[in-house]
């Protein structure tokens, strides 16, 4: 079982709940994202725990291949990590952006696309994000929309609530609002395609880059009743809330002990940890696992005991 030190990112967007979440000791400000895990090339996480500590996420799939990710997944990934978990804490709104998917990003010189998913943690009570086409647009209507300021008016709004479940495949605009504080699973890729950004200038007085032609050949135009993933929270029971063939995710939210059998996983396993505190046995091994903690489960995992009063989210591929 492997945790990393965490990858704390300052943006002039951050906000002040990232660090006491995760019972940090740093007096950084403006934290606008944790990176949890991640083999992202000059972005990669390091080991904090037992006799790998000190060694990256990359140096492990390297050394370890598929008995850390499993046989399917290195055999489709080779030596590159295939998730990105992230914590974000938006003080003010992100740009409205795109992610390409994995065929139109090669197509762009891209190594791959990202489809991405949202748990959303307790975010300030007027919190609101962007997901998803409201009504149906053209590409020629959506290039009139970003010059002339209106194309919020095209997306789909939504309230945030604590547990809400917001995925996201290649090509849904989408947007994270001012209060919003939540945990991110994604594919390893930092292909961002920013659309519109409020008109907002740089501490030099300048509009920041938009990406209007790359986002349009990304942009999937389907419009859905709802973007938010419907699901009944229960207790001591993993409740699945997104699957695709990037990652598959469950919420767990236990009162009592429990355990999780991984014997015919062909997969790593993350556990995140997003209320409340416990503790992991495996193997003869414990760890602490408490609110704003990430776990990393090698593929040879074949069961773990999770005990205490704890919810989280558990992904693998």
């Amino acid at each position: 079982m492997y945790k990393f030190e965490p990858l704390l990112k300052q943006t002039i967007w951050g906000g002040d709940k990232i660090i006491p979440f995760k019972h940090l000791n740093s007096s950084l400000e403006n934290v606008g994202e944790s990176w949890e895990i991640s083999g992202v090339k000059d972005n990669e996480t390091i080991v904090s725990n037992g006799e790998q500590k000190g060694k990256s996420l990359n140096q492990l799939v390297r050394e370890m291949k598929e008995l850390l990710v499993g046989k399917e997944n290195y055999l489709r990934f080779g030596d590159e990590f295939p998730l990105l978990i992230k914590f974000i804490d938006a003080r003010q709104d992100l740009s409205i952006q795109v992610h390409p998917d994995d065929e139109t990003a090669h197509r762009q010189g891209k190594s791959r696309g990202k489809t991405e998913m949202w748990y959303c943690l307790e975010s300030a009570s007027d919190a609101k994000l962007y997901n998803g086409l409201k009504k149906k647009i053209t590409p020629e209507e959506y290039k009139q929309m970003v010059e002339n300021d209106t194309i919020t008016d095209a997306l789909a709004r939504y309230e945030v609530h604590e547990g809400d479940v917001f995925f996201i495949p290649a090509g849904r605009i989408h947007a994270i609002g001012a209060g919003c504080f939540v945990a991110e699973i994604q594919q390893t890729s930092d292909v961002t395609y920013r659309i519109y950004d409020f008109k907002r200038k740089d501490k030099n007085g300048n509009y920041r880059e938009l990406h209007t032609q790359l986002a349009s050949e990304s942009i999937d135009y389907t419009v859905l009743d709802n973007y938010r993933a419907d699901y009944t929270p229960t207790k001591n029971e993993g409740i699945q809330v997104a699957s695709c063939p990037y990652f598959t995710t469950a919420v767990y939210d236990l009162t009592e002990a429990m355990t999780l059998d991984y014997s015919e996983l062909d997969s790593f396993v993350i556990l995140i940890a997003v209320k409340g505190e416990g503790k992991i046995s495996c193997n003869g091994e414990e760890l602490s696992f408490q609110m704003g903690d990430t776990v990393l489960l090698p593929a040879t995992t074949a069961e773990v005991k999770v005990e205490g009063e704890v919810k989280f989210l558990e992904t693998y591929v």
